[in-house]
């Protein structure tokens, strides 16, 4: 069993590779980017992870992501109600990029795999 872990888009993206529930490689993107924190898509850890397993991402039976989007959302949501009306402004500010692509992280995910791999 080949696992894939993903953590990605909030801070510090990252992938890591387990096999047989052995760790075999994991890696932050802002190693091979030099951008401290980044959060953008990790290609280059992953590519990274899956070439210390000495594997293709064909062969990979299992991709996760680090967290499950709309338990997030639930709970931003939530944090924005106990606030109201103080936190409209930060409401207003953040709600955009959940509605428009963080609620379907997977559609993300794919997108990025299948466009670099």
């Amino acid at each position: 069993m080949i696992i894939l872990g993903i953590s990605a888009y909030y801070h510090d993206s990252a992938a890591a590779l387990i096999v047989n529930g052995e760790i075999i490689a994991a890696a932050q993107e802002e190693r091979f980017t030099r951008i401290k924190q980044d959060k953008i898509f990790p290609i280059s850890a992953i590519k990274y992870c899956l070439k210390e397993a000495d594997c293709e991402l064909s062969e990979v039976d299992r991709i996760v992501f680090y967290d499950d989007p709309k338990k997030k959302f639930s709970r931003i949501i939530a944090t924005f109600i106990s606030y109201a009306p103080k936190g409209i402004m930060s409401f207003i500010k953040v709600i955009p990029s959940w509605l428009q692509w963080k609620l379907f992280i997977k559609h993300e995910i794919v997108k990025n795999l299948v466009k670099n791999f």
